[in-house]
């Protein structure tokens, strides 16, 4: 029997020396104003949940699932406090007990039955397509307790990323390298796929997606869903290391991050940890890893005006801010027009966009006034949730932006040439 989960060391959780770095740098505390949206707060919160101070009530909790986890806080902090670990496993403690909110229990449960099965998550997307085909969808946004949320979900494709198996397989491939579909990128934007494995094989890469592979497990741990988060990282350690790649690439930040610590999430797992060390250590963000090859420069000119979404668990949880826009940098004719904040979230967080419409809708109209006061054509970023929550920001602005992955210019360049 699975032990339940405990509260966070103490020792994490008195890291925090109260010197308040955190604040203007957490947005919900930019919003709100409110000590208890901060991180120093939250920790505060979480400290006296721990020592029996307080109890588990809707307010208290009700700050706990504000947060967007997005981990700015620890991006600034002095001390190391590792914040993004101790709110999810704080999070796995209450889920565990009797004092779980059944909102919580209900997210939990979708993310586990529906998100990680690749089955129920086929139906679940051909159920979305088909809403959007039949004008459900739009009826959806326009009812008065759905509308904001149905505005804020992902968009379904017609052509999902299915493929397994070999995927580029050049002349003289010097670098083998297995990718992660993931469980929304290939509903939602297999084109970023596609690109992503194009832009692959020009750099010579032997490419291949793991058969076996499942969802990487960072919404479920985000959610307090442990026990799944190590069951998914135990079957993709097992699919992944079977390929013996040089680097295992992965273009969407949530994901990256949550497979770069599998290391401490199996730190006390005998049979896996050493085998997830070896796993974390071969991961890389696709922007990292090309930044670390002798990228073929690219010469096909990309006309366009682009502003850049730091994706916050690449800046903050993997802090990668510079390959994206060195890549970017390289492409003949893209002008760079950086935003004045582009490290500030954008509201999206996996399903918080869903949980908690209100204050994702206020982060996404600042990020929106942000974005388009550079007069970009283009907002690129590097996360799929970043990219459907800037899609519907720029809907409900009717601006013509275009939103794409970074990648996605790159391919852009190399076939324009």
């Amino acid at each position: 029997m699975t032990e339940p989960t405990a509260w966070p060391a103490d020792a994490d959780l008195t890291r925090c020396v109260r010197c308040g770095f955190c604040m203007q740098a957490c947005p919900t505390f930019t919003i709100t104003g409110l000590e208890t949206e901060s991180p120093r707060g939250r920790l505060y919160l979480m400290r006296a949940l721990a020592e029996g101070v307080i109890l588990p009530t809707e307010n208290t909790l009700g700050h706990l699932d504000q947060c967007l986890q997005c981990r700015n806080c620890e991006a600034v902090c002095p001390s190391g406090v590792p914040y993004g670990k101790v709110m999810e496993q704080t999070r796995a403690h209450i889920l565990e007990s009797d004092d779980a909110p059944r909102e919580w229990k209900a997210r939990a449960s979708f993310l586990r039955y529906v998100i990680a099965n690749r089955t129920r998550m086929k139906l679940f997307a051909r159920g979305l397509r088909l809403a959007q085909g039949t004008g459900l969808r739009s009826l959806a946004e326009k009812m008065p307790l759905l509308g904001e949320r149905a505005r804020l979900a992902p968009r379904i494709t017609k052509r999902p990323f299915t493929s397994k198996g070999v995927l580029a397989d050049p002349p003289n491939a010097n670098k083998r390298v297995s990718i992660l579909t993931g469980c929304i990128m290939p509903y939602a934007y297999p084109r970023v796929h596609r690109a992503t494995v194009r832009v692959l094989e020009r750099n010579v890469c032997h490419v291949s997606a793991p058969a076996a592979q499942v969802c990487c497990g960072a919404l479920h741990a985000h959610a307090g869903d442990l026990k799944t988060a190590r069951e998914l990282a135990r079957a993709n350690i097992d699919a992944f290391l079977a390929d013996d790649p040089d680097a295992i690439v992965v273009n969407s930040a949530g994901c990256g991050a949550a497979m770069k610590e599998y290391e401490e999430l199996l730190a006390d797992d005998a049979e896996y940890s050493e085998k997830a060390h070896v796993f974390s250590a071969r991961v890389r963000d696709v922007s990292e890893f090309l930044a670390e090859l002798p990228l073929e420069p690219p010469t096909g000119v990309v006309e366009a005006r682009v502003t850049y979404q730091d994706s916050c668990h690449l800046a903050h949880a993997q802090r990668i801010t510079k390959a994206p826009r060195m890549i970017m940098h390289s492409i003949p004719g893209l002008q760079l027009a950086e935003m004045a904040q582009p490290e500030r979230c954008c509201g999206s967080a996996g399903v918080y966009s869903l949980t908690q419409a209100d204050m994702s809708l206020a982060l996404l109209e600042a990020k929106m006034a942000d974005a388009l006061a550079t007069d970009a054509e283009v907002i690129a970023t590097s996360n799929p949730g970043c990219m459907s929550q800037l899609e519907a920001g720029l809907r409900r602005e009717s601006a013509s932006v275009k939103v794409v992955h970074v990648v996605e210019l790159l391919d852009r360049s190399y076939r324009s040439h």
